[in-house]
């Protein structure tokens, strides 16, 4: 079965379950790949469905960042709720150890020695695992190993 489908599916449970914040969620994260397939002007494959769960995973995080900023405890916990619904749709990220290795085996591929290749080191390691590695947390590893 494809993700929208998945997705399709469990919003539907969520209707019968009468789970507000997951129904609120799935609904939107439907209507973000409706956009998006509209904006395409073809169907999402895959690879699309899973850009767009990580478009909105990635925008709630910002939200909440701010909205605890903003001393809003309240909003950004409502925004981490909506996060975990939607990261149960993505696969599982490699932790702090396994990034760390992905990204020395990276220096030493491309042979970066100096911060200003940290590009090199992100464009290597981001082509091969972009859907199971946090991007900021490969450049956070190679800017402290450069």
């Amino acid at each position: 079965m494809s993700l929208e489908q998945t997705i399709s599916d469990d919003l539907k449970a969520a209707m019968k379950a009468g789970d507000a914040l997951r129904r609120d969620t799935l609904r939107m994260l439907i209507a973000a790949m409706k956009n998006e397939r509209i904006e395409r002007g073809s169907d999402l494959d895959e690879a699309g469905v899973m850009a767009v769960v990580r478009r909105g995973v990635k925008s709630r995080k910002d939200s909440a960042e701010q909205y605890r900023a903003g001393e809003r405890l309240d909003l950004a916990e409502k925004e981490e709720a909506e996060i975990a619904v939607l990261e149960g749709y993505l696969p599982q990220m490699l932790d702090e150890a396994a990034t760390a290795a992905i990204v020395e085996q990276a220096i030493a591929d491309t042979g970066a020695t100096e911060k200003c290749d940290i590009g090199k080191v992100m464009k290597a390691v981001m082509a091969s695992h972009r859907d199971v590695i946090d991007g900021k947390l490969v450049n956070r590893l190679a800017a402290a190993r450069l």
